[in-house]
């Protein structure tokens, strides 16, 4: 996909997050674009976790080459990174490739070693969101051409003191793969790493309108998923506890 249209994304997203009483700044490393709203400026701090998180990840992957290339779930020794380890059980819960819980699980890696320095916290990474938050957030959601886009916004928190995850899978917009026809395929669950994984699944799964509510209730029964939520075109669907509200 063209920077520009990912660029595009990460504003839509960035500027129709609610955080307030929160700072914000940005941290990059490679693919990985973090937007993090924190009770102070956390900057150096998120950067040592993400350069830490980003290195296991491409040493392991360097020494077993089918974790980031599979579309199956791949099991991995148990002294794999912690990051690796989050990444293979959301993929085998979702029962897809453990690449498709990446952004998610860098989101939630760095967010829980920024959780001591400020226990309210949101990071962002190409719309892929960890989540901590003792008071209401709204959340955007953004769905490519369907005219739904732009149009609506998740209202989430208070969350559990270890956060949840807020991740979106889109055949339709983004440079990660989808096996369906969503516009956006939106899941809330416990962690980062299974949303983003659950997302994908979702995603996959919706290759037409008739299959939204099979793929929505299949979804919403994974363990760890609170909430999903398909557009295509003008469809929606959701099931689960989540709350919407009309953007703006």
């Amino acid at each position: 996909m063209a920077r520009g249209m990912r660029e595009y994304i990460h504003r839509f997203y960035r500027r129709e997050t609610r955080a307030e009483g929160l700072v914000s700044f940005q941290v990059k490393m490679k693919e990985s674009d973090l937007f993090i709203w924190a009770q102070r400026d956390l900057r150096a701090q998120a950067l040592q976790s993400l350069l830490r998180h980003r290195f296991q990840l491409e040493e392991f992957i360097s020494r077993q080459p089918p974790f980031g290339t599979s579309f199956l779930p791949c099991e991995v020794p148990g002294d794999a990174p912690d990051i690796v380890q989050r990444m293979a059980r959301a993929a085998s819960r979702a029962g897809v490739g453990p690449m498709a819980a990446v952004a998610g699980a860098v989101a939630e890696m760095v967010g829980r070693d920024l959780l001591p320095l400020s226990p309210e916290l949101m990071v962002e990474n190409g719309g892929d969101i960890f989540l901590c938050t003792c008071k209401e957030r709204r959340i955007g959601i953004f769905a490519g051409e369907s005219p739904l886009s732009g149009r609506l916004a998740l209202v989430v928190g208070p969350t559990p003191p270890e956060g949840l995850g807020i991740c979106t899978s889109s055949a339709t917009v983004g440079p990660s793969y989808s096996a369906g026809a969503a516009d956006a395929a939106l899941v809330v669950a416990e962690s980062a790493s299974l949303a983003d994984a659950a997302a994908t699944a979702l995603g996959n799964r919706a290759k037409s309108p008739g299959d939204m509510e099979e793929a929505l209730c299949l979804v919403v029964g994974l363990e760890g998923v609170l909430g999903c939520l398909l557009i295509m075109g003008e469809r929606l669907g959701a099931m689960g506890d989540l709350r919407l509200e009309r953007a703006g």
